[in-house]
């Protein structure tokens, strides 16, 4: 979906800067195994031209306004993550994938913030209030991602569980490739548990004495959010930026005051939080790292942003120079592992934060994708 009066080779060039972005950077604090950079192929225009008249009937209501690219002729390939990739069962076997969008797990820690609350309550929580406000979500989500990066099960339980509850457009479930639980678009939502247990018990429970009811239900969502968990905390391959020095922690709030968990702590009597941490090999952990990166928050990245764009409005030449648009390669990639905060008063101090920056809301709004299927005792 691009801008019509781009030409042919500025399309190209875009696109290739995605797939840099993906392969060169965000592989690299992720880990090979977890990152689809995707690959740029070329397609007949008259087929591209069906295919947008194919879809556009599929496409969310929201998205109508935004025109397939059917003039280039370039499009961008990556595989269908709601099915296994390494699908090694020689017989079909049911596919269940769980989408989550985790969002910006941290309450921020920057000696920049102006606004109090944001030292208290998470982001996420705060934008809870404004979209029911505005009418985008009837109910708020009792979902805190500082309660799911938190490392704590209990904590964890709760946040998935809550996902559950109010799927919004951070939760999605496939079955086969299909929807079977989530929001279609803004509005349209599937949240019927009993329903989502009828898809699960196959995965769960193939063979057992459980048949149906409300106790089969619970047990059966509570097996899906364990399984998760497990998911979530197990070590995963090794990536660059593994062991990237970044802000510790426990310099920001370990708990977010607006989560629902913590107010029922509250209620009981209890007034402290457990934050066990996060395997430093987990999934969530490299999420975490990568989001971190914003340690100036918007506030004090902001002035920085200016200083560029100033800079590059005196000196245009320089902004190949600079690397601002690409290409994403390993001298990009060298100039992210620079974690200090004290501003020399440099312009590459403050394109590196800049840079930085652009990470760690790449890493805020990503999606994990867990494809599960069943397998025989003899085959784990």
């Amino acid at each position: 979906f691009l801008d019509q009066q781009l030409t042919s080779e500025e399309i190209l060039h875009h696109l290739q800067n995605i797939v840099d972005f993906g392969k060169h950077v965000m592989k690299q604090f992720f880990g090979e195994n977890y990152v689809h950079h995707g690959e740029i192929i070329q397609l007949p225009l008259d087929f591209v031209r069906q295919l947008c008249l194919k879809i556009q009937p599929e496409r969310p209501e929201s998205r109508c306004d935004k025109d397939m690219d059917t003039l280039s002729g370039y499009a961008m390939c990556l595989p269908n993550l709601t099915r296994l990739q390494t699908f090694r069962f020689v017989e079909p076997r049911p596919i269940l994938c769980i989408e989550i969008k985790p969002k910006c797990g941290f309450i921020p820690f920057s000696s920049h913030v102006s606004q109090e609350i944001k030292h208290k309550v998470c982001r996420y929580c705060m934008h809870q209030h404004l979209k029911v406000a505005n009418g985008k979500w009837k109910r708020p989500s009792k979902y805190c991602p500082v309660d799911l990066f938190s490392g704590n099960k209990q904590r964890m339980h709760f946040a998935l569980k809550s996902l559950l509850q109010e799927a919004q457009n951070n939760l999605k479930i496939f079955k086969n490739g299909e929807l079977i639980y989530g929001c279609k678009d803004d509005q349209e939502c599937s949240s019927d548990w009993n329903e989502l247990a009828r898809h699960l018990k196959p995965f769960f429970f193939p063979s057992n004495g459980l048949v149906s009811g409300p106790h089969c239900t619970r047990t059966i969502v509570k097996e899906l959010i364990h399984v998760i968990t497990l998911t979530l905390l197990s070590s995963t391959d090794a990536c660059r930026a593994g062991d990237m020095k970044t802000v510790p922690f426990s310099q920001g709030r370990s708990y977010c005051e607006a989560s629902a968990f913590n107010k029922e702590l509250v209620r009981n009597g209890k007034h402290k939080l457990e934050s066990s941490g996060l395997p430093r090999g987990c999934l969530l952990y490299k999420t975490l790292q990568a989001q971190m990166l914003d340690m100036l928050d918007i506030e004090g990245l902001y002035p920085l942003y200016n200083r560029v764009e100033q800079y590059l409005e005196e000196f245009p030449e320089e902004r190949s120079t600079l690397q601002i648009d690409g290409p994403y390669n390993e001298a990009f990639y060298e100039k992210l592992l620079d974690l200090s905060t004290e501003d020399d008063g440099t312009i590459a101090f403050a394109l590196t934060k800049v840079q930085q920056y652009r990470i760690a809301m790449t890493a805020k709004d990503c999606s994990i994708m867990i494809a599960l299927s069943p397998c025989l005792q003899d085959e784990w």
